[in-house]
């Protein structure tokens, strides 16, 4: 089977997957998972795989990631892998499965920062006016 290429963004995180054919390694940035990242974070990854079962062992993951914190990372990683083991398998009910528990697995999240405005500090806040 040939290996298949899958991207998953949140905020300004990307994550490029790598899925092909192997013994189940798993590697973030060219890390081991149990390396990489704070403890939430590697549980936020590691939902698909777990979802996937027995197939998640039959491929190796390699995963790139750019941008972002910690966990927009790991969202955007959850959700390249979804999508690559979805793809590499062509399984319509592991992309239910994964539909059912979170569709954030499959779907990027389209929200951004909201732009800052004029005559003030951010996006919605104003000096204040005084009358006096």
């Amino acid at each position: 089977m040939k290996p298949v290429v899958v991207s998953g963004k949140r905020k300004t995180a990307i994550a490029r997957a790598t899925v092909e054919k192997g013994n189940g390694t798993f590697r973030v940035n060219s890390m081991l998972l149990d390396h990489w990242g704070t403890e939430m974070a590697r549980l936020k990854v590691q939902e698909p795989l777990h979802l996937a079962g027995t197939k998640a062992q039959m491929v190796n993951i390699s995963v790139n990631v750019q941008g972002g914190g910690v966990m927009g990372q790991a969202y955007a990683t959850r959700t390249a892998i979804a999508r690559g083991l979805v793809q590499f398998f062509e399984d319509s009910t592991l992309e239910e499965v994964y539909r059912d528990f979170d569709r954030s697995l499959l779907v990027n999240d389209a929200r951004r920062k909201e732009t800052k405005k004029p005559l003030g500090r951010g996006a919605r806040k104003k000096r204040q006016k005084s009358y006096r």
